[in-house]
């Protein structure tokens, strides 16, 4: 089964010796040219998307909007993107050992921000990447993930450790 990177991990490209790519710095903050009167009522928060070249030859890399997918609560409704103060990578040439990195706004109620997904569609010398994504949740560190809606069971492995831990901690012992 297929499983989504987690907000601050780096995904590399097979078919582009060198390049990664990763999603990070998911955190709440305020567009630096104003809110749009669209987004009334809602959460702003940021997204980082950073290009890294570890190859031997430069590559030219659009990461523009639409290339970008924000959705976010248990039932994956889009956020509301502010494309007017969001900044994108638009045919930038990413030397080796060097990095680009597209910032974006995007907006939604405080309840669906507990899950994040963001899929990118990367652009590289006019050749579509593969689509990638990212889950994590407003508030987490980076590399913190969360659990997919319904993915585990209350009686699972994963739930007896986090209980056994949790009760660990509780008692001072851990």
């Amino acid at each position: 089964m297929y499983e989504p990177n987690v907000v601050g991990d780096w995904q590399e490209y097979d078919e582009h010796v060198g390049l990664r790519v990763r999603v990070h710095r998911l955190e709440p903050a305020e567009p630096p040219r104003g809110r749009d009167d669209a987004a009334e009522g809602l959460t702003y928060f940021r997204i980082r998307v950073t290009v890294e070249n570890r190859g031997g030859r430069h590559l030219g890399i659009h990461l523009e909007d639409g290339q970008i997918d924000v959705r976010i609560g248990p039932d994956g409704e889009s956020a509301f993107l502010d494309w007017r103060n969001s900044q994108f990578v638009e045919g930038f040439d990413v030397y080796p050992l060097r990095r680009a990195t597209a910032v974006l706004y995007a907006a939604g109620p405080e309840a669906s921000l507990s899950q994040v997904d963001v899929q990118v569609q990367l652009r590289v010398d006019e050749e579509w990447a593969e689509r990638r994504l990212w889950s994590g949740a407003l508030g987490l560190p980076d590399g913190a993930g969360v659990t997919p809606c319904g993915a585990v069971r209350d009686d699972g492995l994963a739930h007896q450790v986090s209980a056994f831990l949790r009760g660990q901690s509780e008692d001072g012992s851990a």
